[in-house]
């Protein structure tokens, strides 16, 4: 979803490096690191709300502060975004382009997407009405399976996000999106006792 968001902001963004992929308490724990080391270089952190009830409360427990704390915690290098309320918000926000890679009416896709309280359960349920049955049978999980995602969910839903998502469309969808979109669009790093 980054990679996907950087490529279309038409910034000349480098990624280096990749963290995570181990779930938002290992994002958590590391945050302290990433600040810090946002002295010398940006990082882009992204999270769900998940579990949390709002934004400003999950910021305050991340950064360990209060809300008013948080510009000063936070390094100007770090871009610390939050989906609402899950990254899957994000994918479905792209009505258009998410209801005709699932071969389903784009009706079926709330216009505002981040009131979802469980996107991911909604985009299990519209994959289930895919009428390509390899592709469904990939994102689902079978009937009675432990797993609470198809085998190559995360697969399918990433090929869609870098080939056919537009982040330009969905954050009309999505106001979580619209304010990451901003933020990168307009970032620009700051290095102490260098000119800007």
């Amino acid at each position: 979803m980054l990679r996907a968001i950087l490529n279309q902001t038409k910034r000349d963004f480098l990624v280096v490096s990749v963290y995570g992929r181990k779930g938002a308490d290992y994002l958590r724990q590391k945050l302290p690191a990433f600040n810090n080391a946002a002295k010398g270089s940006p990082y882009l952190v992204l999270t769900d709300l998940d579990r949390h009830p709002c934004v400003p409360e999950l910021i305050e427990k991340w950064f360990d502060c209060h809300l008013n704390e948080f510009p000063k915690r936070r390094h100007a290098n770090l871009i610390f975004r939050v989906a609402v309320t899950e990254v899957e918000s994000w994918v479905m926000a792209d009505r258009e382009r998410f209801s005709e890679f699932l071969g389903i009416p784009t009706n079926l896709i709330p216009e505002q997407i981040d009131g979802i309280l469980d996107p991911k359960e909604l985009l299990l349920k519209l994959a289930s009405k895919c009428r390509n049955r390899q592709l469904r049978d990939d994102i689902v999980p079978r009937l009675g399976d432990k797993r609470k995602i198809g085998p190559d969910y995360n697969g399918r839903l990433g090929e869609f996000v870098q080939s056919r998502w537009r982040a330009n469309v969905a954050y009309a969808h999505s106001a979580s999106l619209a304010r990451a979109w901003k933020k990168l669009v307009g970032f620009h790093p700051i290095y102490k006792g260098l000119k800007q």
